[in-house]
């Protein structure tokens, strides 16, 4: 959810960086915008498009103090600008409710006409700008550091590390650098619904970590070994009574362990069965979209690279368009202008007093030496 913060600012040297450092820099804050955004260019309300499967969602504490209420990332912009928004990142199925009976007449300025409610929509404490079983909010303003928060993929609340359940955050999936090495994330309020996941063979779990999951614990009375699956069982694929698991998945033994959070891999959704049986017992226990691919965080960033792409591409070619409009002393021009600025920004990062906060005039008086050479260029 969140870079942890910085303990202290950087020193003089690692302030100096080219100006191709700094658009390379702006290009990957503009990639993870994108991607948390699924590509929205925040223009249209989403609302006409209905339940959208996967959404940036925001919540306006403004208008909505409960926190029973939603928007898009248009209204987010256009009807909130100034507000206490609360941001979401992304919610399944959800349909923008802005301007509708929760916001006491305030119409939506991009789609007023709107149903009083948006009767399928969920809400959870996130909307009120709590996260996780601590209920604090993010930033939390108490905290020493803002730590690294993890989402749940099924009730999608965000979770600190060391509170899902686990003896130590050590226990997290992770790499030598701590990045993580699941690709999605179970809480441990929610593995219970998703207990029939200890029926897949072991290559479903993020790294040996899991065995806190799969391995029995001798010395807990409680805890309950993983189901054997049958010998018949045929993993590698499933359609209509064909069932992966060779078995009734209803049948499984109840949940009598300790509840703990799952990590899983890479493509873990679809090994999945898929057989009648099986999309009954997701669809009654309301995790029918666990074998929608569209669902997934993956495809949603997906999508959105691809969305940028093309964006990128429009823009390429009108700008390719308008160079060609130019004669030789216009570019020539454009070029000169373009390569003082570079070096202008350049020199002003290299000089200025780092203790000093970058000030209005600052920024006017890096554009009034850009001024000054130009017209000494055309003098």
């Amino acid at each position: 959810m969140a870079d942890t913060a910085r303990d202290s600012f950087p020193d003089e040297a690692e302030t100096a960086f080219t100006l191709d450092e700094y658009i390379e820099g702006m290009e990957a804050v503009e990639l993870e915008a994108d991607l948390v955004l699924g590509g929205d260019d925040g223009k249209d309300c989403t609302y006409a498009g209905g339940y959208l499967k996967r959404q940036a969602v925001f919540s306006c504490l403004t208008c909505v103090p409960d926190g029973v209420a939603g928007v898009c990332t248009a209204c987010s912009l256009a009807c909130h600008d100034g507000h206490e928004v609360v941001e979401l990142w992304t919610k399944r199925k959800f349909r923008c409710d802005c301007g509708n009976s929760k916001f006491g007449g305030h119409l939506c300025k991009l789609c007023p006409e709107k149903d009083s409610e948006n009767s399928a929509n969920a809400y959870n404490h996130n909307f009120k700008g709590s996260y996780c079983t601590c209920g604090r909010p993010y930033p939390d303003p108490e905290a020493k550091e803002q730590v690294e928060m993890i989402q749940c993929s099924i009730c999608e609340d965000w979770f600190h590390g060391d509170h899902i359940g686990l003896n130590s955050i050590e226990e997290i999936p992770g790499d030598e650098e701590g990045e993580p090495l699941y690709e999605e994330f179970i809480c441990h309020k929610c593995s219970p619904v998703c207990h029939f996941l200890k029926l897949y063979p072991d290559t479903i779990w993020a790294s040996g970590k899991q065995n806190l999951v799969l391995q029995t614990d001798a010395s807990d009375p409680n805890a309950m070994e993983k189901p054997s699956v049958p010998e018949e069982a045929n993993l590698g694929s499933s359609s209509g009574s064909n069932c992966k698991l060779g078995m009734d998945v209803n049948t499984m033994p109840a949940v009598t362990d300790k509840s703990e959070p799952f990590f899983m891999s890479k493509g873990w959704r679809e090994t999945l069965c898929r057989c009648e049986t099986c999309i009954n017992f997701y669809a009654q226990r309301g995790i029918a979209y666990l074998i929608d691919k569209e669902d997934s965080i993956e495809e949603y960033e997906r999508i959105a690279k691809q969305k940028r792409e093309k964006k990128l591409e429009q823009q390429q070619g009108a700008a390719t368009n308008f160079l060609n409009s130019l004669d030789h002393v216009q570019k020539m021009e454009m070029l000169s202008g373009i390569n003082d600025m570079k070096n202008e920004f350049q020199s002003f990062l290299e000089s200025r007093d780092t203790s000093k906060p970058i000030t209005s005039e600052d920024i006017r008086s890096v554009f009034e030496n850009l001024d000054k050479k130009k017209k000494q260029r055309l003098s």
